[in-house]
């Protein structure tokens, strides 16, 4: 037994060294960074075309976000224009949000004007 396994390793070893297989690995290599931009660019587009982009307000106009066509909003609170910034994503009428400090939130939109979250009401401006 002990001699076929020493057989086998060295003829196992000079098939892993063979020009063949380095080749299929730095294809796979190459090919991994060209699959993560398409992602990105889906999400990107995703984001773009999303109709919920632009200004909700509270009713009294203190709370204000700002949904950026890039993925990202800001939120206003009274006089601190940038008191939340982070990331967001739209699922359907479903909105997550991510801030940039870990906390997290979601929303829906219940109509193309109207977003009820985290208790409060916001309509589009």
């Amino acid at each position: 037994m002990r001699i076929g396994l020493l057989a086998i390793i060295p003829a196992a070893m000079a098939a892993l060294a063979s020009p063949g297989v380095a080749q299929t690995r730095d294809q796979n290599r190459s090919a991994a960074p060209a699959s993560t931009a398409s992602q990105s660019q889906s999400q990107e587009q995703k984001v773009a075309q999303n109709s919920y982009t632009g200004m909700w307000v509270t009713e009294d106009g203190y709370i204000r976000h700002e949904l950026l066509p890039n993925g990202r909003y800001v939120e206003a609170r009274g006089a601190r224009e940038r008191a939340y910034e982070g990331r967001y994503e739209v699922t359907g009428c479903h909105i997550e949000y991510w801030d940039d400090t870990g906390f997290t939130a979601d929303g829906d939109f219940v109509d193309k004007n109207t977003l009820h979250h985290g208790g409060m009401v916001l309509w589009r401006k």
